[in-house]
């Protein structure tokens, strides 16, 4: 088994949110936080290729992604700038490069089978609806049945968890995982001055983790490893984060077949697995 680097993404500007889409692209939300800028980018996400680069809403910093759909892109705004409430649903199309709708009032909840579903708020409660995620239209006003939208939340929710990610959990010593797994974890704090806990994902035979450790000058280094357990060796070794005093999570997670590596908050590395 093998860790094949496939590509590197570095803007030397802090990555906000790293999406693969289940058709093939990869979608990247970059802020500068001092000069309030954010930028958005797509790639291939087989090859790096960029299809959309630096792309920037009329409003460049007040504004996120709320999903990822079949080449659009569903953004936000703020209610109040400083404020993290979301409010307005502005549909971006990656390859004309456009706002194909937009509704300022609605704000989004979650898509199940191929409807968007949203919500306004009312002073006695919210509305629901449901729109249709290619031109904005709405197809059902489903008023205030929180128990329905909820209901259907947890059906997109099972469907996320469904589409091939696996994301770091912390490494608690009674788990029940793989035995080798276990073994190989249990045993790093033999070998290594470890703060903190030690997040994981095991995907067949590879096992990847990452830990703080503590170096000789009582700052902490940021550790991730990947160990084929097929043979006990280590097949990738990276210091993610150097010489820092904060504990650095959510630095990697894995998509179908690649592995998706943060170093620290700017640069991004995606490996592909090989059997």
């Amino acid at each position: 088994m093998k860790l094949k680097k496939n590509y590197k993404f570095d803007n030397k500007r802090q990555i906000w949110r790293i999406i693969p889409t289940n058709d093939g692209k990869l979608v990247i939300e970059e802020r500068e936080l001092e000069n309030k800028q954010t930028f958005f980018h797509t790639l291939s996400l087989d090859s790096g290729k960029k299809i959309l680069s630096n792309f920037q809403l009329e409003d460049k910093f007040w504004v996120g992604i709320e999903a990822v759909r079949n080449d659009m892109i569903y953004f936000h705004k703020f209610a109040k700038p400083d404020m993290p409430k979301h409010k307005g649903i502005f549909a971006f199309e990656i390859n004309s490069r456009k706002i194909i709708w937009e509704n300022p009032e609605l704000i989004y909840q979650f898509i199940f089978q191929n409807k968007l579903y949203a919500n306004i708020e009312k002073f006695e409660g919210k509305n629901y609806f449901a729109l249709d995620l290619s031109n904005g239209e709405i197809l059902d006003e489903l008023d205030n049945n929180y128990q329905l939208i909820n209901e259907l939340r947890e059906k997109s929710i099972e469907d996320e968890n469904n589409a091939g990610y696996l994301f770091p959990e912390a490494f608690e010593a009674e788990q029940v995982i793989d035995i080798g797994a276990k073994e190989f974890l249990n045993s790093l704090r033999n070998n290594f001055i470890i703060s903190g806990n030690v997040e994981y994902i095991l995907k067949n035979n590879l096992l990847m983790f990452s830990f703080h450790e503590t170096n000789s000058k009582g700052s902490l280094n940021n550790l991730f490893k990947a160990v084929d357990l097929s043979t006990g060796k280590y097949i990738l070794e990276e210091v993610i984060n150097k010489e820092t005093t904060l504990f650095f999570t959510d630095s990697f997670f894995v998509k179908d077949e690649q592995l998706f590596l943060l170093f620290g908050k700017s640069r991004l590395v995606v490996y592909r697995i090989v059997n």
